[in-house]
């Protein structure tokens, strides 16, 4: 039932939560509790609570670094909402925030359905290491692109940028000077002309024929050109530069220098792309890293810290271990075997099929960062999300709010109890989520929603929000991503 809860139990209930959060990473042979408590008071607090960097934070945050043990360090990250303020006026709104993150959602998802075939309308470790290198993730709401957001060094000497991360895309790039069509970004855009280790690429090197959409710049220069399904794009030449992360240098990295650049990507430098494609960082640093990399999204209305690791230092014990899927047709994409959903503890009746990537490059689930609210078919959404609205009866509902159709008024609440949420995959393991990553705020005043949507296509994404405080491993040598053990 909804609960009042006093300061006495809420310390009570504090510790229930953590240990609900820390038994949700597992094996489905733990038995999960049927419901947990939401944090109703403390979460909107999160929401109005945000201080503003100051100008001299603002540029300095890359040089933050700690040490937690030999071969592996990671920089100091802060949540995007703390930039937000330097760049717009929503800042302290969280509706307004929370409505301007659902519009760029809905390009996300329609810009990575459009890349899938039929434009996804059908339903249906290496023997070489070096030391473990990373860098702070900056969610990047405000910054008016992408959601988060890594900052590094470009070039020699390195200048520091802010980057989107891109787990759905493969290219790396930044916006070059001379700058015949630039958008906003916080930090000076980056000079070719003034960095000693930049290298343009011809047109007859290999590196050029791996990128799509490539062709010759005044018959010299490898020409790229790449389009985001949203409006967004980047044009300009390859080139081989240096990328400093914290204190590790990396040589020859494989970069657009992008001189004609529109979008949704104000605020920051360029993309870093994490995907699993030839041209990705991930494939570009093979043997460095093998393959393998690590991120914690850090969780919204909190001054919590994450972390993006690259190595195979990264890759934690005790993780839950998740086959990934190859699709052929998408192959940036991180593909996942999910075989159904629980509410309450109870498995929905959804057949498995519905999230089966078939021979045809057809449905599937994709792991996005840039994607925020997960999505389900429409058949396999509405049968959780009656079932989440059958097990709380009891909160007063409230009207939809953007994308989402199911919302409850907890004004009032100190915290409920709801039901838990959890997905099942190929294998065995259950990830059962916390209950901030599945009732979210929309506003101030204390209407929660159900953040889950349908996809209006036989793609399935499990977006940020689900993915937040949530540590997630990809060994990509190995094949598996990994949930867990740890939270952030």
């Amino acid at each position: 039932m909804s609960i009042l809860a006093s300061p006495a139990m809420l310390t009570i209930l504090a510790a229930a939560m953590l240990q609900l959060t820390l038994c949700s990473i597992g094996v489905a042979a733990t038995s999960y509790p049927d419901f947990q408590l939401l944090n109703v008071k403390q979460t909107l607090i999160g929401t109005k609570m945000f201080k503003p960097l100051k100008a001299s934070e603002f540029h300095q945050l890359s040089n933050v670094s700690k040490s937690d043990r030999p071969g592996k360090w990671e920089l100091k990250l802060v949540h995007r909402d703390k930039l937000s303020s330097n760049v717009s006026s929503t800042f302290h709104d969280h509706g307004r925030r929370f409505h301007e993150r659902m519009k760029r959602d809905v390009k996300r998802v329609a810009s990575l359905l459009r890349r899938l075939p039929g434009g996804g309308t059908h339903d249906g470790g290496a023997a070489y290491e070096v030391n473990d290198f990373g860098s702070g993730v900056v969610s990047g709401m405000a910054q008016g692109s992408g959601e988060y957001f890594v900052r590094i060094g470009v070039g020699s000497p390195p200048r520091s940028q802010y980057m989107v991360i891109d787990s759905g895309s493969d290219i790396v790039w930044v916006q070059c000077q001379p700058c015949n069509q630039c958008y906003r970004q916080s930090d000076p855009v980056f000079n070719p002309s003034e960095s000693a280790s930049f290298a343009g690429v011809s047109c007859g090197s290999s590196v050029c024929d791996r990128i799509e959409n490539s062709g010759c710049n005044a018959g010299r220069s490898c020409r790229y050109e790449v389009s985001y399904g949203d409006g967004s794009y980047t044009k300009g030449t390859l080139a081989l530069e240096t990328l400093t992360f914290g204190r590790t240098e990396v040589k020859n990295v494989a970069i657009g220098c992008g001189h004609v650049n529109q979008g949704m990507f104000i605020g920051a430098a360029g993309l870093l792309g994490l995907g699993g494609g030839s041209m990705s960082l991930v494939a570009q640093l093979g043997g460095q890293t093998g393959g393998a990399f690590s991120y914690c999204l850090v969780s919204r209305g909190t001054d919590a810290s994450g972390s993006l690791v690259f190595g195979r230092g990264a890759m934690p014990v005790g993780a839950s271990w998740v086959p990934l899927l190859r699709n052929p047709r998408a192959p940036s994409f991180y593909y996942v075997g999910l075989t159904g959903l629980g509410v309450g503890g109870i498995r929905v009746p959804i057949s498995e099929e519905i999230f089966r990537l078939n021979e045809l490059g057809h449905g599937g689930v994709v792991m996005d960062t840039g994607t925020a609210v997960t999505r389900f078919p429409a058949s396999a959404y509405n049968a959780f999300r009656n079932t989440f609205i059958s097990q709380t009866s009891n909160l007063p509902r409230a009207p939809g709010v953007s994308i989402f159709d199911t919302c409850y008024n907890l004004s009032g609440f100190v915290s409920v109890r709801v039901p838990t949420v959890s997905l099942y995959f190929w294998s065995g393991p259950t990830l059962t989520l916390p209950a901030r990553n599945f009732l979210i705020p929309v506003d101030d005043m204390g209407t929660f929603c159900f953040a889950f949507a349908p996809s209006g296509s036989g793609l399935s994404i499990i977006g940020n929000i689900q993915q937040e405080g949530i540590q997630i491993s990809f060994d990509g040598a190995n094949g598996f991503v990994g949930f867990g053990p740890n939270v952030c």
